[in-house]
C-alpha cells in the first residue's frame, strides 16, 4: 500500500472529499454510540491497510506527509530523534527508513497540506486510544491545536 502513500496529493484530496462528506453528518454522530463503531472497523480496515494505522485517535496523517507518525518505533510526534542514520534509516530498525525522513519527501509533494509538517503537535492524549479520529475531528475533540513552529 506504500504506493498510495508515496502519493500524498490523491490521498489529501480523499481526506478533503471524505471530510466534506461527513462534515454534514456531525450532529448525529457521538463519541461510544454505534456510529463511533463503525467508524473504528473502517478506520482500523482502510487505514490500517493504508497507514498501518495505531488507532491513536488523534490522527495527524494531512500534517506529516501522510506517514502516520506513531509507526516511528520511538512514537515521535514532532519529528525525527536525533538516532536517524545518515543514510536517512531508522535508529532502533535500521533495515527501515526513518518515518520523519518519509514524511518530509511526501509532504514535499502535498500542494494544499504539505506545509502543515511545520506544526508542532500537541502531546498525544492517550485516552483517545482506540476511538475514532474522524469522529474526534468532526466533533472537535481532543481540544488540542497544533502550534506552527518558529520560523
Amino acid at each position: 500500500m506504500s504506493f498510495l502513500q508515496n502519493h500524498p496529493a490523491l490521498l489529501e484530496t480523499a481526506y478533503d472529499a471524505t471530510t466534506r462528506v461527513l462534515r454534514p453528518w456531525r450532529r448525529w454522530l457521538r463519541r461510544g454510540g454505534a456510529a463511533e463503531k463503525l467508524f473504528i472497523v473502517a478506520e482500523q480496515v482502510g487505514k490500517g491497510a493504508v497507514f498501518d494505522c495505531r488507532m491513536c485517535g488523534e490522527c495527524v496523517l494531512h500534517h506529516t506527509g501522510m506517514t502516520c507518525p506513531m509507526t516511528c518505533p520511538k512514537k515521535m510526534r514532532n519529528g525525527p530523534c536525533g538516532g536517524v542514520r545518515p543514510d536517512g534509516g531508522c535508529e532502533v530498525l535500521p533495515d527501515r527508513p526513518c518515518v520523519w525522513t518519509e514524511a518530509w519527501q511526501r509532504a514535499a509533494h502535498m500542494p494544499k497540506y504539505g506545509g502543515e509538517i511545520r506544526l508542532i503537535q500537541p502531546p498525544l492524549d492517550r485516552r483517545q486510544q482506540d476511538r475514532s479520529a474522524w469522529i474526534n475531528e468532526l466533533l472537535g475533540l481532543p481540544d488540542s491545536v497544533p502550534q506552527r513552529w518558529a520560523e
